[in-house]
């Protein structure tokens, strides 16, 4: 996986667009971030998961995916080693991850659905 691989699927998912923060791309929907590319540096991502998302993601790929130190990693923020991972692991991700960021009703449009009782919010 690559920085450009990683760029390619997060904005994939309906509405996403890049944008930067603190010097280093990031991909929103409707104005939040989701995801963060190039910190600390290029061969890293970082995703926005709940908690036992990270959990999951984390106990399964340790090599891929770590807690981002400190506040933010206890918040969810999840780092993503590119090199150590796989498109269909940093996929799952990034979906997780803007499935928890977009609004309901674009997250139920995206699956297919008209109802937007199991999307998850912050």
């Amino acid at each position: 996986m690559t920085a450009v691989d990683f760029r390619r699927l997060a904005l994939g998912f309906p509405e996403a667009t890049e944008s930067a923060h603190m010097d280093h791309p990031d991909f929103r929907v409707r104005g939040k971030i989701f995801a963060t590319l190039g910190y600390p540096d290029m061969g890293v991502g970082m995703v926005k998961l709940f908690l036992d998302q990270q959990k999951l993601f984390v106990r399964a790929e340790p090599k891929v995916f770590t807690s981002v130190k400190g506040a933010w990693g206890r918040r969810g923020a999840t780092h993503v080693r590119l090199k150590a991972a796989k498109k269909a692991s940093v996929q799952r991700a990034l979906a997780a991850a803007w499935r928890n960021t977009a609004p309901p009703k674009l997250v139920a449009q995206y699956d297919g659905s008209d109802s937007s009782a199991g999307a998850r919010r912050r």
